[in-house]
């Protein structure tokens, strides 16, 4: 049973991850369902990951002396609260306020749950423990948003929140029966400490950057392609749920790749993530009017490269903050978040405009200024 903390965080993951998700295979049904456009149905993802963005700092602070066993918890509470708020919505505004109460509890489970991961795993499996956690939230793009989808399709939008509610409520009986008791992540240091040497770490403060900026860009394509492939490349429904699971697919891939490689190619792996994400974006029209085949063989690729750089530069937090994890990953998670609402929102204006062709130019062009500064500011100055 020593791997079982592990597998509940990761499937914990899963279950975040397809919740944050989950809008984007359903957006069109939720915006005539409430009788609202598509771009502003799509704040509905922009708002939740600025909330991520905007709390995960202060509640990490906030909480930073609790342990992390009853930490999660309430963060898995939480969730499972929100989500049956999100099934009783009875409109647009009653929906949002939900999935507020939802991007709350994500804003912490993503700056502690790679830590924790790496704290129940046994010694010298940390690379296993990250691609094992990041898999979860490949999974919610395999299964999670396709079945989402499907199942929002059949039966209604509220019946997948309502899904995602039951399953939360199950991990909750498994954490407190499995879960370990763990140190308080802020022991012996106070919390103007923890934030000084987070922020001013040089290094760190390049990650964040990068982040901020290649998640904008990929969010900036990623958040509309389900009407893109509907509206533009004129897919059917079914095709477009097999593509969108083989982006999840191929973030399968990516955490076996790191898990088997990463430790002997960090560098070369992280400038191919780092590039690999704009020449994608860049690549989407172009390919998406030749064929629906490359068009799926470009998702998976896509979907590798995000999968990869989200372990690697995870990993980067850990590495460079060995001794406060925790409050660099809540930085990490919320600007990770900021980009998230960064891109829906700049790829609602773009759709708005009557571009929604254009949303992969728009996202390529956004991530290759922060994939150039990686390759040649960033890893220049780490030692691997």
């Amino acid at each position: 049973m020593k791997w079982m903390p592990l597998i509940l965080l990761t499937v914990a993951g899963f279950t975040f991850n397809t919740s944050e998700i989950t809008p984007i295979g359903l957006l069109s049904d939720i915006a005539a369902d409430f009788g609202v456009s598509e771009a502003r149905a799509g704040l509905l993802i922009s708002i939740y990951a600025w909330v991520v963005a905007l709390l995960s700092l202060p509640l990490m602070l906030w909480c930073a002396r609790m342990d992390f066993r009853k930490l999660l918890l309430i963060i898995v509470g939480v969730f499972f609260v929100s989500h049956i708020g999100s099934v009783l919505a009875t409109g647009y505004w009653t929906l949002l306020a939900s999935r507020i109460g939802v991007a709350c509890a994500h804003s912490l489970f993503w700056s502690i749950a790679p830590p924790m991961a790496v704290a129940v795993t046994p010694d010298g499996k940390r690379s296993t423990a990250l691609s094992a956690l990041v898999a979860g939230g490949g999974i919610a793009l395999i299964a999670g948003l396709p079945l989402g989808r499907m199942l929002g399709l059949l039966a209604g939008w509220r019946v997948t929140f309502g899904a995602l509610g039951l399953l939360a409520g199950l991990i909750l009986i498994g954490l407190f029966r499995f879960f370990p008791t763990l140190p308080r992540s802020g022991e012996g240091e106070s919390r103007r400490d923890m934030l000084r040497d987070v922020i001013t770490s040089r290094p760190l403060l390049m990650v964040y950057f990068i982040t901020a900026v290649i998640v904008t860009g990929h969010y900036t394509g990623y958040s509309y392609v389900e009407p893109f492939m509907d509206r533009i490349v004129h897919m059917q429904a079914r095709a477009i749920t097999l593509t969108l699971a083989l982006f999840g697919i191929a973030g399968l891939l990516g955490s076996a790749v790191m898990t088997r490689y990463f430790s002997r190619y960090p560098r070369r792996i992280i400038s191919m993530a780092c590039i690999g994400l704009p020449v994608m974006l860049l690549l989407l029209l172009p390919v998406a009017s030749l064929s629906v085949s490359l068009l799926a063989l470009l998702c998976i690729l896509w979907g590798l490269a995000m999968t990869i750089y989200n372990i690697a530069f995870q990993n980067e937090i850990i590495v460079l903050a060995p001794h406060n994890s925790a409050v660099a990953m809540s930085l990490y998670s919320g600007i990770f978040n900021l980009g998230i609402g960064g891109g829906a929102f700049v790829g609602g204006i773009v759709c708005d405009h009557g571009m929604m062709a254009d949303i992969g130019f728009v996202g390529g062009s956004i991530a290759l200024v922060a994939a150039i500064y990686a390759i040649f500011r960033y890893l220049p100055l780490r030692r691997f």
